[in-house]
Protein backbone atom coordinates (compact mmCIF):
# COMPACT_ATOMS: atom_id res chain seq x y z
CA UNK A 1 0.00 0.00 0.00
CA UNK A 2 1.42 3.68 -1.25
CA UNK A 3 -0.64 5.91 0.62
CA UNK A 4 -1.47 5.81 3.93
CA UNK A 5 -4.01 8.69 5.85
CA UNK A 6 -5.01 9.79 9.29
CA UNK A 7 -8.56 10.63 9.22
CA UNK A 8 -9.06 12.84 12.21
CA UNK A 9 -12.34 13.04 13.99
CA UNK A 10 -14.67 16.35 12.85
CA UNK A 11 -16.15 18.13 15.52
CA UNK A 12 -20.13 18.31 14.86
CA UNK A 13 -20.39 22.00 13.86
CA UNK A 14 -18.39 21.17 10.74
CA UNK A 15 -20.64 18.08 10.38
CA UNK A 16 -23.94 19.96 10.53
CA UNK A 17 -22.99 23.92 8.95
CA UNK A 18 -24.32 22.34 5.89
CA UNK A 19 -21.20 22.98 3.54
CA UNK A 20 -20.85 19.97 1.26
CA UNK A 21 -17.69 18.42 0.24
CA UNK A 22 -16.76 17.57 -3.75
CA UNK A 23 -19.68 15.69 -5.46
CA UNK A 24 -18.77 12.17 -5.32
CA UNK A 25 -19.75 12.47 -9.28
CA UNK A 26 -17.07 15.07 -10.10
CA UNK A 27 -14.24 12.87 -8.26
CA UNK A 28 -15.14 9.68 -10.37
CA UNK A 29 -15.14 11.66 -13.17
CA UNK A 30 -11.35 13.12 -12.08
CA UNK A 31 -10.32 9.50 -11.93
CA UNK A 32 -11.34 8.11 -14.83
CA UNK A 33 -9.62 11.42 -16.98
CA UNK A 34 -6.20 10.28 -14.87
CA UNK A 35 -7.08 6.34 -15.16
CA UNK A 36 -7.48 7.33 -19.12
CA UNK A 37 -4.57 9.46 -19.24
CA UNK A 38 -2.22 6.80 -17.44
CA UNK A 39 -3.77 3.85 -19.87
CA UNK A 40 -2.14 6.04 -23.29
CA UNK A 41 1.08 6.76 -21.16
CA UNK A 42 1.76 3.34 -20.93
CA UNK A 43 -0.14 2.25 -24.39
CA UNK A 44 3.22 0.89 -25.78
CA UNK A 45 3.83 -1.26 -22.19
CA UNK A 46 3.14 -4.02 -20.08
CA UNK A 47 1.66 -1.48 -17.62
CA UNK A 48 -1.51 -0.21 -17.09
CA UNK A 49 -1.20 1.99 -14.07
CA UNK A 50 1.27 4.31 -12.46
CA UNK A 51 1.23 2.25 -9.42
CA UNK A 52 2.60 -0.67 -11.82
CA UNK A 53 5.83 1.54 -12.66
CA UNK A 54 9.43 0.51 -12.29
CA UNK A 55 12.64 2.36 -11.74
CA UNK A 56 13.16 2.72 -15.45
CA UNK A 57 9.44 4.08 -15.96
CA UNK A 58 9.82 6.22 -13.04
CA UNK A 59 12.57 7.87 -14.31
CA UNK A 60 10.99 8.18 -17.59
CA UNK A 61 7.82 9.38 -16.60
CA UNK A 62 7.92 11.18 -13.15
CA UNK A 63 11.91 12.27 -12.73
CA UNK A 64 11.82 14.13 -16.01
CA UNK A 65 8.47 15.80 -15.15
CA UNK A 66 9.43 17.46 -12.10
CA UNK A 67 9.92 21.06 -11.72
CA UNK A 68 12.83 22.56 -10.21
CA UNK A 69 11.25 23.39 -6.57
CA UNK A 70 10.07 19.57 -6.33
CA UNK A 71 13.32 18.41 -7.50
CA UNK A 72 14.35 20.60 -4.59
CA UNK A 73 11.42 19.52 -2.38
CA UNK A 74 11.93 15.99 -3.21
CA UNK A 75 16.11 16.18 -2.48
CA UNK A 76 15.15 17.54 0.96
CA UNK A 77 12.93 15.07 1.70
CA UNK A 78 15.29 11.77 0.79
CA UNK A 79 17.74 13.65 3.29
CA UNK A 80 15.73 14.59 6.18
CA UNK A 81 13.24 11.61 6.24
CA UNK A 82 16.03 9.26 5.05
CA UNK A 83 13.99 7.98 1.82
CA UNK A 84 14.84 4.54 0.59
CA UNK A 85 15.33 4.23 -2.62
CA UNK A 86 11.65 2.24 -2.57
CA UNK A 87 9.98 5.13 -0.57
CA UNK A 88 11.92 7.48 -3.27
CA UNK A 89 9.93 5.88 -5.99
CA UNK A 90 6.77 5.77 -4.33
CA UNK A 91 6.65 9.30 -3.47
CA UNK A 92 7.52 9.83 -7.35
CA UNK A 93 4.35 7.00 -7.98
CA UNK A 94 1.75 9.02 -6.01
CA UNK A 95 3.59 12.23 -7.21
CA UNK A 96 2.67 11.45 -10.42
CA UNK A 97 -1.05 10.45 -9.74
CA UNK A 98 -1.75 13.39 -7.76
CA UNK A 99 -0.70 15.31 -10.87
CA UNK A 100 -2.54 13.59 -13.73
CA UNK A 101 -5.66 14.72 -11.00
CA UNK A 102 -5.10 17.80 -11.20
CA UNK A 103 -4.65 17.78 -15.22
CA UNK A 104 -0.85 18.66 -14.82
CA UNK A 105 2.37 17.72 -17.16
CA UNK A 106 4.09 18.02 -14.62
CA UNK A 107 4.81 17.22 -10.98
CA UNK A 108 4.75 20.42 -8.89
CA UNK A 109 5.81 21.01 -5.76
CA UNK A 110 2.62 21.15 -4.18
CA UNK A 111 2.20 17.41 -5.74
CA UNK A 112 5.44 16.02 -4.12
CA UNK A 113 4.30 17.96 -0.95
CA UNK A 114 0.91 15.76 -0.69
CA UNK A 115 2.53 12.62 -1.56
CA UNK A 116 4.48 12.68 1.15
CA UNK A 117 2.07 13.60 3.62
CA UNK A 118 0.36 10.19 2.40
CA UNK A 119 3.99 8.14 3.53
CA UNK A 120 2.80 5.89 6.53
CA UNK A 121 4.39 7.42 9.62
CA UNK A 122 7.70 6.08 10.65
CA UNK A 123 9.02 4.46 7.87
CA UNK A 124 11.77 5.00 5.20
Amino acid sequence: MDIFVDVPRVDYEKLADGKTAEDSADVRCRVEVSREKQRLRFSESRLSANAEMGPVEVREFCQQFLEDAAKSLLRMAVNQLALSARSFHRVLKVSRTIADLAHSEVITAAHVAEALQYRQRGSG
